[in-house]
């Protein structure tokens, strides 16, 4: 009787059965299946959902006990068929508890697949893609599970690749640098049919691996992994050539750079590979001859493309190009023609992201007269770096009752930073945007920012296409480089001295000159020093200079000046220090000092030091610092004159050749300040020679302390508040006429 009652009504009791183990209802749910059996014992599905029943109560030995009880009496192939039959319901239970997120009964219910088939690399990479979803994935498991031995076998097993590159997205994005990671993308590789998805994936973790975790070397070996899929993949050798560069491996940047170039294809990617490999050149340092070259060829085809003026450029293309003008001032002091090269692109790439943005956020606000200014920081470097060195006073001295403090972080650094951290406590708001431009102006939009602050200009492609797309009435950029010339950007931020009193005749932006100096600090943090003079075989009586700057600023003009001050200074030596390759750097100097009869036995070439409080200590070994040209010192130039040490420097006509001379100006001091390359090696040589005068520039320098402009962080605060009213009340007459 029961088992006919079981035959007549075989689908009601089994939907029966199915919802009562989908509520929770266990017990029902067994009783149901346990019938089903005493009605029919042939029916082994039975015996497999009435053990999942015991499974989900946590009686795992009774589970098991009836998975064996019915596979018992089986011949081999019908214990192979059952097998797969029972991790069938296990896997559909499991994908069940994963789509409602009860990732931990999803996780154990795969642990017992694993039991019964240790090697279902289905199942084990579920067990993985579920730690992450637990958050307890370490990395172990892809070694502990035996995931990647398996794959490296190369047997020939049925798998879902497409579960294998989704497994391999989750764990690239929650654990990018565990060791076993990268040897499970090789592991992957050969079995995802589907190489463009593949090199997506494994570009966007080098992406992340290299500019929000800062480790260029791990990320090269999964863009090296990429260029086995395909040898000419651009993206991948322009991302390649620039984490070689980072990470020391100078040589092998700049052979990745020619490679690019030699494959492109059309002029955006030809500008922007060219770009590429002047980077490589410029960093490497010490590659002057081929550098020239390559800048020269950069302007040629710059011209090529204003010729062309393409309006339909895509995303990709427009953020490469952006910044394609950075190193033109790096070579020359010739403002009208650099300023104007950067002009012309900035128009072509604001109207080209327009287009592919599709709006613009440009709007009529109505402007109030009296209210909290609500001031937007835009930056990548609020950390860490030179510009969250500087800006961290105006932050610290910020009048949060009259101004709104928001900081909008392009890449927040996933890195132990406390300055970062410490950008983000002085902020009344802050909003980490990644890479994505697009959402960062919206969200600046929806803020309702009255001023936006861009500190990062041509250095950073995102933070110039937020920029390009006017999400607030009133645009700045300041202190990180020179004006962008994009057409939405208002003002840009000067003083009397950094830029010379024609320069509005070539900026596009409205020069914003504050009264005194467009930059202050309170002062350096200093440690203690690790150089000494002894150890350095440099005599206790000698004179030191000193020039501390990156490859990028090694002009071969400036270089020959510095070389004939230590000809003409007897007893004196020259320490050389800055990232690069530090090979090629000493080739560069050495040459250039045999050139002009100086022996490189006066040279010194020192390694980077660990922090930068131990680099300004390490400064007072000098007697004198050179600066460089066309493009100063900054921050060095700051740390030089805080430490008390006598400063030379060459003032040009462009904003990055006169850095020094207002931060000098701002100090008191004019000794050192030359205006040709004659004056350059006579202040050398004069205060090389002259120790009395060193004392008395030293003395300045420490009385500065309490007097200047440069020094007085607080004063510079108000000046810059005062500034952003004064923006603020000329668009206000503006919008009510």
């Amino acid at each position: 009787m029961i088992a006919k009652a079981f035959s007549s009504d075989h689908a009601d009791w089994q939907q029966q059965a199915s919802k009562y183990l989908t509520t929770g209802n266990y017990t029902k749910a067994a009783q149901l299946y346990e019938q089903a059996i005493i009605a029919d014992p042939t029916v082994q599905s039975n015996y497999w959902h009435l053990g999942l029943t015991f499974l989900l109560q946590g009686q795992e030995i009774e589970a098991q006990t009836t998975w064996m009880l019915a596979m018992g009496e089986g011949e081999p192939e019908q214990i192979d068929q059952w097998a797969e039959e029972l991790i069938q319901v296990l896997r559909t239970e499991a994908e069940r508890r994963q789509s409602i997120k009860d990732y931990p009964v999803a996780w154990a219910i795969c642990q017992h697949i694993r039991e019964i088939t240790p090697a279902n690399i289905d199942n084990l990479l579920y067990l993985i893609h579920l730690s992450i979803q637990l958050e307890t994935f370490t990395g172990d498991e892809l070694t502990d599970l035996g995931v990647i031995e398996l794959l490296q076998s190369q047997q020939t097993v049925e798998f879902d690749t497409n579960l294998l590159l989704q497994v391999l997205r989750s764990i690239l994005n929650y654990a990018p640098l565990t060791p076993s990671t990268f040897e499970f993308a090789q592991a992957c590789s050969p079995y995802i049919p589907n190489s463009k998805a593949l090199i997506k994936v494994l570009l966007s973790a080098a992406h992340h691996i290299a500019f929000t975790r800062l480790e260029f070397a791990l990320a090269a070996r999964f863009l090296e992994l990429c260029l086995q899929i395909d040898e000419r993949h651009l993206e991948a050798l322009w991302l390649l050539a620039n984490c070689y560069q980072k990470s020391g491996q100078h040589e092998q940047g700049i052979e990745t750079a020619k490679l690019a170039y030699s494959i492109c294809q059309n002029l955006p990617d030809k500008i922007f590979s060219n770009f590429h490999l002047l980077r490589c050149l410029m960093e490497a340092g010490g590659k002057w001859a081929e550098s020239v070259l390559i800048c020269q060829r950069q302007e040629s085809l710059l011209e090529s493309l204003f010729e062309e003026n393409p309006q339909n450029l895509d995303q990709g293309r427009t953020l490469r190009l952006i910044n394609s003008t950075f190193f033109f001032p790096y070579f020359r002091d010739t403002p009208k023609i650099n300023q104007r090269l950067k002009n012309q692109l900035s128009q072509l790439c604001q109207s080209n992201i327009e287009v592919y943005a599709n709006r613009s956020f440009s709007q009529q606000k109505i402007a109030k007269a009296s209210k909290p200014l609500k001031i937007g920081y835009l930056s990548s470097y609020l950390r860490t770096h030179s510009v969250g060195w500087l800006i961290r006073w105006l932050f610290h001295y910020h009048n949060h009752h009259h101004f709104q403090v928001y900081t909008y972080f392009v890449n927040y650094k996933q890195i132990n930073d406390p300055l970062q951290d410490w950008y983000i406590e002085k902020s009344d708001q802050s909003y980490d945007g990644g890479f994505k431009g697009l959402e960062i102006a919206e969200k600046i939009c929806r803020d309702e920012i009255d001023i936006l602050i861009d500190l990062d200009s041509l250095t950073l492609d995102i933070s110039c296409e937020v920029m390009a797309l006017k999400p607030a009435p009133i645009q700045v950029t300041w202190l990180g480089w020179d004006a962008s010339g994009i057409p939405a950007i208002d003002y840009y931020i000067a003083d009397p001295y950094v830029l010379p009193e024609s320069a509005q005749d070539y900026y596009r932006e409205k020069i914003w000159r504050l009264p005194q100096t467009y930059i202050a600090v309170d002062g350096f943090e200093v440690a203690v020093p690790t150089l000494r003079r002894d150890e350095l075989d440099i005599p206790g009586d000698a004179v030191v200079y000193v020039s501390a700057q990156t490859g990028y600023k090694r002009h071969l003009d400036t270089v020959r000046l510095q070389m004939q001050i230590i000809k003409a200074v007897p007893n004196s030596y020259f320490l050389i220090k800055g990232a690069g390759d530090q090979e090629s750097l000493k080739n560069f100097f050495i040459q250039i000092a045999e050139a002009e009869g100086v022996s490189p036995e006066r040279l010194r070439f020192l390694s980077i030091t660990p922090s930068e409080a131990i680099h300004r200590a390490n400064l007072s070994i000098a007697d004198v610092v050179l600066d460089t040209y066309p493009y100063n010192g900054a921050t060095t130039t700051l740390e030089t004159l805080w430490r008390g040490i006598p400063l030379v420097t060459r003032v040009g006509q462009q904003f990055a050749a006169r850095n020094s001379y207002t931060m000098m100006m701002n100090v008191g001091v004019t000794e050192g300040i030359a205006w040709t390359d004659e004056e350059y090696v006579e202040w050398g040589v004069r205060l090389g020679k002259d120790e009395t005068l060193r004392q008395e520039i030293a003395w300045k320098l420490r009385k500065s302390r309490h007097t200047a402009p440069l020094w007085n962080a607080k004063q510079f605060t108000r000046e810059m508040e005062n500034a952003y009213e004064q923006m603020w009340k000329t668009y206000f007459i503006s919008s009510q006429g």
